[in-house]
């Protein structure tokens, strides 16, 4: 008798293997490194509302931090698959989400070298995420059409040119380059993620496993030239090259204990300017280089609805909170 259970039971841990492999992995844990083909599912719980931050700041926080605009991922469902795109100023004041769909994930996001647009990336079925425009009036549009996993899009500073991370379930993790409307698009690397413009955007920047360890490297645009920047542990992906080519700022740490290094951009003066105890990541320099923008857990460490938006000099002081929500506010990346 009990042997008739068994088909019923091999059916169930199937079933049970099945749900957990198409369930995304925790972004934060592989960087861009992730296959991200769940089909969002309803009911939805009501989105939080997004209202003006009410971070502690400094007394004049609109001299304090320079100008310019910050935009990032407001997980305002509470649910990676219903993750959305706001922008405030970069003080805190005035947040808003910019994009509209509620049961479509969209998610790294960058401003235009102008400040007029966003690209991001936008998920259409599984095993493809698009990149978009939007203007901050919300007017968006597709770039591409089915070329795979697409994430992490960054304009050029000429503003001519796209750079981003392509996956598909047959390749790996590589750096692709198109024209602003999507034209052309091109492999610049077999091997990569995660990849930012140099200010002159003849390089780009990227994070790769190809020599065993997580590292940055450094590529031109048409390919050449491949240079290895970091020789560290722990390392993650998402970095930024300062304004004046001079510096670039990454991550790096095991889970929970993430914290920011700033660098020459040779590699050289490698250094921490986090504090300790806030599981920084994602760093994006302010426009005048002197500040960088990143997730930390500073005031709500442990919780995984925790990840504020913060703020800080280079040198890391100042240091303060942009964002105060009671869901995940992330990928922050700085503009005009």
């Amino acid at each position: 008798m009990r042997w008739r259970f068994v088909p019923f039971l091999l059916f169930l841990l199937t079933a049970c293997n099945l749900r957990t492999a198409q369930t995304p992995p925790d972004p934060f844990e592989l960087a861009t490194r992730i296959a991200l083909t769940e089909e969002p599912t309803r009911p939805w719980p009501t989105p939080a509302p997004v209202i003006e931050a009410t971070a502690t700041r400094a007394p004049d926080p609109a001299a304090a931090a320079g100008t310019g605009k910050i935009v990032f991922v407001c997980q305002l469902f509470k649910v990676k698959v219903g993750d959305q795109i706001c922008i405030m100023n970069a003080d805190g004041s005035d947040m808003r989400r910019l994009t509209s769909e509620d049961y479509v994930r969209h998610f790294y996001p960058s401003l235009a070298p102008d400040g007029r647009s966003v690209v991001y990336s936008q998920f259409r079925e599984e095993n493809v995420y698009e990149i978009y425009e939007m203007t901050l009036d919300g007017q968006a549009a597709p770039l591409t059409d089915r070329l795979g996993v697409l994430t992490a899009p960054e304009i050029s500073p000429d503003g001519r040119f796209i750079a981003f991370t392509r996956w598909t379930p047959t390749t790996r993790y590589a750096v692709w380059v198109m024209g602003r409307d999507g034209s052309d698009p091109r492999q610049v690397h077999e091997s990569g993620w995660d990849p930012t413009w140099s200010p002159d955007g003849t390089q780009i920047l990227f994070a790769s496993d190809m020599g065993g360890s997580v590292q940055l490297y450094v590529v031109n645009l048409d390919g050449s030239g491949l240079r290895q920047v970091t020789r560290m542990d722990g390392l993650r992906g998402r970095s930024d090259w300062s304004p004046d080519g001079r510096f670039m700022v990454t991550y790096a740490g095991t889970p929970w204990h993430r914290e920011l290094y700033l660098m020459n951009a040779d590699g050289s003066g490698l250094h921490q300017i986090t504090p300790g105890g806030g599981n920084s990541q994602g760093p994006s320099f302010s426009p005048d280089g002197e500040w960088v923008t990143f997730t930390a857990y500073f005031d709500h460490y442990g919780e995984d609805l925790g990840c504020e938006i913060y703020i800080m000099r280079t040198d890391g002081s100042e240091l303060r909170r942009l964002t105060d929500n009671d869901y995940c506010d992330w990928q922050p990346r700085w503009g005009p």
